[in-house]
């Protein structure tokens, strides 16, 4: 089920009003509100993913039991260890099987041999890199002791299959979401206010601004050789716009749903463009999946490679970094991307010796003398991007290649004032709400009118088209 579909229009309000009737458990109440609601929202695709949720689900939910039962050390690492494979298994087998498969097909081919090609037929399921990093996360922080495993099992149904979150999150922690959802939640009007503005906000972004933008990247993109390089530059600085907005759209539209639930869930963007360094932009870009790859991913390796000193630091970025192209996709110019932005982090670990995040959270306040920097950062994110939205690494560099080769003069037909307006609304927002503006501190009654407006805007200039999220494939 899509945000962006009038299905969804008639399913949210009509789980807020069953959520929020009164009986006397209310709590179990709620949550079998949402654990239903849930796998409607999720089965809406495809029923047979159900039973892969529920799979996965009922694994980690018997492993956290079991780590918390065993005092053993081997036996509790037996537990994590298998728990862990048995996940990356199915999500391997379902999102990387094929692409692993042909890439070794075409590197014997490239060494003289030719193997019978093969492939399973395996659809991707929705949205299961997300629901997999919850439980993992879930698993591993019982290991450690950060937490100890619910024994309810509606409650850890919820917190997997939880529908704002489900299919592009933001990834929530149990650490976070559990306590929430183990108590009942009671209706805040002022809160619900803002879930609505926020979904406002949500909606403005993917239907009026991303996929509006979209149009004109896919043009560029797809005949690229038709355009003059100033061209090809705007089409990469409208795939920016138009990545961010629909992304940071939906993840709005699933925290003001979850506003409306009572629940507040993890930020995922903290205006991203405007940061000063690539370590800065993976502190306000997806920030729960840079979190996630942070503590599970970059720490241990860091750990692992201490004694290897600032190398092995550089060693644990590109690899974590190599990490999250895949997870984007299985394809290689998703790698490279990965890579790329690894390469691009690398120069703050010879500024900074003492750096042993992956994450630098800054809120220091803009002025003009960062300007440089900005520019300089959101050039070097673009130069990602190229590989990011190509359909492939020689389209990627064949679009690189055109560029330069092509003199820096636009095709008017593509600089349309309207898509410029689009940009700078984007911007704007962003720098007020860096700024403070668009927040609670104004009351109910102006963020309800504040909402109601952006509404209307998006009533009028929206594609509704029900055009899907770019993150529901990865």
């Amino acid at each position: 089920m899509l945000f962006n579909s009038l299905t969804f229009l008639v399913f949210l309000p009509v789980v807020f009003f069953l959520y929020w009737m009164s009986p006397k458990r209310r709590s179990e109440w709620q949550n079998s509100v949402l654990l239903l609601a849930s796998y409607v929202f999720y089965g809406w695709w495809d029923w047979r993913f159900l039973l892969l949720l529920a799979g996965s689900t009922l694994l980690d939910y018997f492993a956290g039991i079991g780590l918390d039962r065993n005092t053993d050390p081997g036996k509790r690492r037996l537990w994590l260890w298998g728990t862990v494979a048995l996940n990356l298994v199915v999500l391997g087998l379902f999102k990387y099987f094929n692409f692993f498969v042909d890439s070794a097909t075409r590197l014997l081919e490239s060494l003289g041999y030719h193997p019978a090609p093969w492939a399973l037929n395996l659809i991707l399921p929705v949205g299961i890199s997300f629901y997999t990093f919850h439980g993992l996360s879930y698993v591993i922080d019982i290991y450690f002791g950060r937490i100890r495993p619910t024994r309810d099992p509606l409650v850890y149904g919820v917190f997997v299959a939880y529908f704002p979150l489900l299919v592009a999150g933001p990834i929530e922690r149990a650490t976070h979401l559990l306590p929430k959802l183990a108590k009942p939640r009671v209706f805040e009007y002022p809160m619900a206010v803002d879930g609505f503005r926020l979904m406002a906000w949500g909606f403005f972004k993917k239907l009026v601004i991303a996929d509006t933008l979209a149009v004109e990247v896919n043009e560029i993109f797809n005949n690229f050789t038709d355009f003059r390089g100033g061209t090809l530059m705007i089409g990469v600085v409208y795939f920016a716009i138009q990545v961010y907005c629909d992304f940071s759209g939906y993840t709005d539209i699933a925290r003001g749903v979850s506003r409306l639930l009572g629940i507040e869930v993890l930020e995922n963007f903290r205006t991203p463009y405007l940061s000063r360094s690539i370590p800065e932009f993976w502190s306000r870009w997806h920030i729960s999946l840079s979190s996630w790859l942070n503590d599970y991913v970059f720490t241990p390796l860091a750990i692992e490679f201490r004694d290897r000193g600032r190398h092995g630091i550089m060693a644990a970025v590109l690899i974590t970094f190599l990490l999250s192209g895949l997870w984007h996709g299985p394809a290689w110019h998703f790698v490279i991307w990965g890579a790329l932005h690894g390469l691009f982090y690398l120069p703050s670990i010879y500024r900074k010796k003492g750096l042993r995040s992956l994450s630098v959270r800054k809120d220091a306040p803009l002025s003009f003398q960062d300007t440089p920097a900005i520019l300089q950062t959101f050039i070097l994110v673009c130069l990602g991007y190229v590989f990011f939205r190509a359909t492939s690494i020689q389209h990627a560099l064949d679009y690189l290649a055109h560029f330069s080769s092509e003199p820096f003069s636009f095709d008017t037909f593509h600089i349309r004032s309207s898509l410029n307006m689009l940009i700078l609304v984007s911007f704007g927002i962003d720098f007020l709400q860096r700024r403070g503006y668009f927040t609670g501190r104004y009351g109910s009654g102006f963020l309800l009118a504040e909402a109601l407006a952006i509404s209307f805007a998006t009533a009028l200039y929206g594609n509704f088209g029900s055009v899907e999220f770019i993150y529901f494939q990865f």
